[in-house]
């Protein structure tokens, strides 16, 4: 059973960035699988290199938007983002070295950042960027 399943709630109305998120979410959902079957640290860190390395992708992607657009809120929003990657990046070293296994209390974070983060800081940008042409 999937950690996140998505949903029209989670649209930010620009097909681009809803896929990312759909990616975003699938690869969230790996992480929960491949934890929950205990696959082997190996299988783990894969899946988190990989999260890591598509969560900073699709923010350059929002940020470029930004750029691109005089979005007003760019530096509130990238801050949500830095403090993202440096979780994960916290959580990958901590598991890098075996101080830290991918538990329940992470995939909730996962979860709840992710969908928080679509459902309220992304969706303020949906009208501008719909306004600019992002369908």
């Amino acid at each position: 059973m999937a950690l996140i399943n998505w949903n029209d709630s989670l649209s930010v109305n620009v097909a681009e960035i809803d896929l990312q998120h759909q990616k975003l979410i699938s690869m969230i959902n790996d992480l929960h699988d491949a934890m929950k079957i205990r696959k082997a640290k190996e299988v783990l860190g894969k899946i988190i290199d990989e999260l890591l390395d598509y969560t900073v992708t699709h923010f350059s992607v929002e940020e470029k938007y930004f750029a691109q657009f005089n979005y007003p809120e760019t530096a509130s929003h990238k801050k949500e983002h830095t403090a993202f990657v440096d979780k994960i990046k916290d959580v990958k070293k901590g598991f890098d070295e075996e101080r830290l296994m991918i538990s329940m209390d992470i995939m909730n974070f996962l979860k709840s950042w992710l969908e928080n983060h679509i459902k309220g800081t992304d969706k303020k940008y949906s009208s501008l960027f719909n306004a600019k042409g992002l369908n």
